[in-house]
């Protein structure tokens, strides 16, 4: 069952950039029943915007513009202010392992933007937050914004259960700023933060995105004639201390089943990603 109806694209942080005033067109929001994609899930919800199109499908309004914390999506960001800030000169720079054994082997080695991304390793991106620091990480998380933008937790966890939250709607508009160079940041920061989102590329098409743990995935399907980004998330807020309950592994099969009877994207099997 399909509901439909209109509201208006609104960026207080760039309101005169070319990119949205092209963006302020009357967007279009349709409602779709989506539940047969989440049987397993009392609560649930995904988020579809086609650019061509300029519209919004929806399957849980309420749950998709409830902010909660990112968990691992926020490395999208935490990419772009690192490289912004100079933490990190670009995609290839080492970070050393600290010795420390992790739960994920994967984890256990030194790593790169890419290949931390690509693993989701999470002491790669708590050292890029330290490195930048609570000031500068402060200022563009306002400058974006980036959800509530409330970082008082620690400075190397504030978006794993802690203060920081966002909503799955306001996941997509942040890719989609991103896909339009129309971030507060360098060109050259977002285009090195595109790539290495890259996980699979299918006839001309390609498929970015990053998971995260209680259950989130969020990214983009580029191909020949438009873009869609997309973001689902299962289950709702975890309460403080409580054990998670899904991983990303499971929004993204979910998500790629989806696209694919959309006749959006086809994807092969790609790296799993669970934080």
């Amino acid at each position: 069952m399909l509901a439909m109806g209109w509201f208006r694209y609104i960026s207080t942080a760039h309101a005169q950039s070319p990119t949205l005033q092209k963006a302020k067109v009357q967007d279009r929001l349709v409602n779709e029943d989506l539940s047969a994609y989440f049987p397993n899930y009392k609560d649930a919800t995904f988020v579809l915007y086609s650019e061509k199109e300029h519209q919004y499908t929806i399957y849980n309004n309420e749950l998709s513009a409830t902010r909660m914390s990112p968990f691992s999506t926020f490395k999208i960001a935490n990419s772009l202010i690192g490289l912004e800030t100079g933490v990190v000169k670009d995609e290839n720079i080492v970070f050393k392992w600290d010795g420390l054994q992790y739960q994920f082997p994967n984890w256990n080695r030194d790593h790169t933007l890419q290949s931390a991304i690509q693993g989701s390793v999470v002491w790669y991106y708590q050292r890029v937050a330290a490195e930048v620091g609570r000031t500068r990480m402060q200022h563009y998380l306002n400058a974006i914004p980036y959800g509530n933008a409330n970082m008082s937790g620690t400075l190397i966890d504030f978006w794993l259960n802690s203060s920081l939250k966002i909503s799955p709607r306001e996941q997509v508009d942040l890719l989609r700023r991103l896909h339009n160079n129309d971030l507060p940041f360098s060109k050259r920061s977002m285009e090195i933060t595109r790539k290495i989102l890259v996980m699979d590329k299918q006839n001309g098409a390609t498929f970015s995105g990053k998971t995260g743990t209680n259950g989130w995935f969020v990214g983009y399907v580029e191909t020949q004639g438009n873009t869609y980004y997309h973001a689902t998330k299962l289950g709702k807020e975890l309460a403080p201390g409580q054990a998670l309950i899904f991983n990303g592994s499971e929004a993204k099969a979910i998500t790629q089943k989806i696209l694919q009877d959309k006749h959006i994207y086809n994807s092969s099997t790609t790296q799993a990603q669970h934080f």
